[in-house]
């Protein structure tokens, strides 16, 4: 979680002129929780015992990749590629931190290693990743770290925690888009259900990035530029009783420009009037209504007349006249519209009255199905009775605990909900809580690693791999494909065959008719490589990205599993390793 906006060209040259630095320090300021310290205790106990052991020149490559897609789907959104250039921009160890490692670490520890912490620096790390907002897929290495042992080593953890829950979040909301669809509009309601500020406030970055439209979070708004949006609670209906507790009641009318002020007069008659003929126009029960609602209606849309949203449910949004409740299952009920429905329609054609055009109306429990629809139908009906056209397309804003099967279950329904806020099953990603990146070995001074267990999916591909996306004539992703660093690309209309990496009767040959390279040089010599797309380019990124996927590896339900495959020769290499390394065994 970044504390500043986006950017670009860090540490880089503009025309051969090197870029303005102090411009660049303010841009690549970043939350001070992120930095050196922040990390597991084991990697500085590693660091010390590798500089005991004389490996301060050796050189390693370590591979960030996931074993599995989350939320039981075959797609996953990378992000956190701009937090972890900016980490690398900033890495240093303080005098502070240096004096608490003197603290914890035992005291034979020997005073030049931190010496060389103190003087650390990530100069020669070179950092290959794919493009944030990118769809992945299991195995393949997201970032490719290459540098001297102990200090990729120490990048470890801070690479993980800054990867892990953004690309959570973000597949999470990409999720949540696709199950709403490109109509709907969807808002970020989790920062107060968010594990503390630091996850509120990445949660919001993104779930923006992931396809949402805005978010509840007024500091995540202003750090990094995303539509901030909220109505108001419950507390403030029930702090109104009666309509003598509006203080005010005159409200000003303007010209059609909204320039010139044209009068004040009052309001509060205006809203009583159109609440008795709307009683009458939907066949209501007046004295169902509440006049505490009403009144606090009222005051809301003074104080907002041209953002008028209210929140319909704090007393009962519909009602069924002359039965009980346990009536309302057994027999047809007579539909009437109490309260909430009935206060908001009476204020809002009142604000119509006097020039403004109010919003709509959120609801916050219930059916909503069934009350969105009937919330329209009222909607619809007043815009006939009383020609305003626009007042069939007032916004129905629905929360209450929603998760991506209750809005798939919503659009079986037909519901009429133009807007979703979401919360707690966004931020926390109940349905599955942790994405699991891993950071392997994979190289030692030019010599490949491999990482073996009796469980395959904890098998490493050794050494470095270059990574190609194979596109079909149609568009979509056929396959990723791993390949031996340096072995010649595959080629659009050049058949190539693709291997499992460990299951020998697995293997296809692929004519790729677009060949896209995957990694890409982000961090050398101590600067950025490239340009770092802006949030906006971010999201444009994910939603095209998933359009190159197939229908079938989105579903929600069963989705295919999408192929991930290495080269003819990285089989050869992967398993020749394997017998290597792998113990042969002893009958007696």
């Amino acid at each position: 979680m970044a504390v500043t906006e986006d950017f670009v060209n860090l540490r880089m040259l503009e025309n051969g002129s090197p870029v303005n630095m102090e411009a660049t320090e303010v841009k690549m300021r970043q939350n001070e929780i992120i930095q050196p310290l922040l990390t597991d205790l084991y990697q500085l106990t590693m660091a010390y015992a590798y500089w005991k052991s004389g490996k301060v020149d050796d050189t390693a490559v370590f591979d960030l990749f996931f074993r599995k897609n989350p939320f039981s789907g075959e797609f996953t959104i990378f992000a956190g590629l701009e937090q972890c250039i900016k980490f690398l921009f900033n890495f240093r160890y303080s005098d502070s931190d240096i004096t608490y490692l003197k603290q914890i670490l035992p005291p034979y520890v020997e005073e030049e290693f931190f010496r060389y912490l103190k003087n650390l620096t990530v100069e020669d790390v070179t950092l290959f990743a794919i493009p944030e907002g990118s769809v992945v897929f299991p195995r393949v290495p997201l970032l490719r770290v290459e540098g001297p042992l102990i200090v990729v080593q120490l990048l470890e953890t801070t690479f993980l925690n800054l990867i892990n829950y953004s690309s959570l979040i973000a597949t999470n909301a990409a999720r949540f888009r696709m199950a709403a669809g490109k109509r709907i509009k969807l808002l970020e309601f989790g920062l107060r259900r968010a594990q503390g500020p630091d996850g509120g406030l990445s949660a919001s970055k993104y779930a923006y990035l992931g396809g949402f439209d805005g978010t509840s979070n007024v500091l995540a708004g202003k750090l990094f530029h995303i539509p901030v949006k909220g109505t108001h609670a419950h507390a403030y209906i029930s702090s109104f009783s009666t309509l003598a507790d509006l203080k005010t009641r005159d409200l000003a009318v303007y010209d059609e420009n909204g320039s010139d002020l044209i009068e004040s007069r009052d309001f509060v008659e205006t809203c009583i009037k159109r609440r008795d003929q709307l009683a009458t126009l939907l066949g209501i029960l007046l004295q169902e209504a509440n006049d505490g609602e009403l009144a606090a209606f009222i005051s809301y849309a003074m104080a907002f007349p041209d953002g008028f949203t209210a929140l319909v449910d704090t007393y009962e949004v519909l009602s069924w006249s002359g039965e009980t409740p346990s009536q309302r299952y057994i027999s047809e009920p007579r539909l009437h519209y109490r309260s909430g429905l009935l206060n908001f329609c009476a204020v809002a054609v009142a604000l119509s009255d006097f020039g403004y055009r109010p919003i709509g109306i959120r609801l916050d429990s219930g059916d909503l199905a069934y009350l969105s629809n009937r919330a329209r139908d009222a909607f619809r009906k007043i815009a006939e009775e009383l020609t305003i056209p626009w007042f069939a397309q007032l916004s129905i804003v629905a929360s209450n605990d929603i998760n991506e099967e209750t809005i798939l279950s919503l659009n079986d329904q037909h519901h009429q909900i133009d807007c979703f806020g979401i919360g707690t099953h966004l931020v926390t990603c109940q349905k599955q809580p942790a994405l699991g990146c891993v950071y392997k070995l994979v190289e030692i001074n030019k010599q490949p690693k491999i990482k073996l267990s009796e469980d395959l999916e904890k098998v490493t591909i050794p050494g470095r791999k270059d990574i190609y996306r194979l596109y079909g004539s149609d568009g979509h992703a056929l396959i990723d494909l791993m390949q031996k660093h340096g072995e010649p690309p595959p080629l659009a209309g050049n058949r190539v065959l693709c291997r499992h990496p460990f299951l020998e009767s697995k293997r296809a040959y692929v004519n790729p008719a677009r060949v896209e390279p995957l990694l890409h040089i982000y961090w050398q010599n101590g600067r950025c490589c490239q340009p770092l797309p802006s949030m906006e380019q971010l999201r444009h990124r994910v939603q095209h990205q998933l359009g190159t996927i197939r229908q079938d590896h989105k579903r929600n339900l069963n989705p295919t599993p999408y192929k991930v495959s290495v080269s003819d020769s990285l089989y050869s290499y992967l398993h020749k390793l394997w017998l290597q390394n792998a113990p042969i065994g002893e009958l007696s």
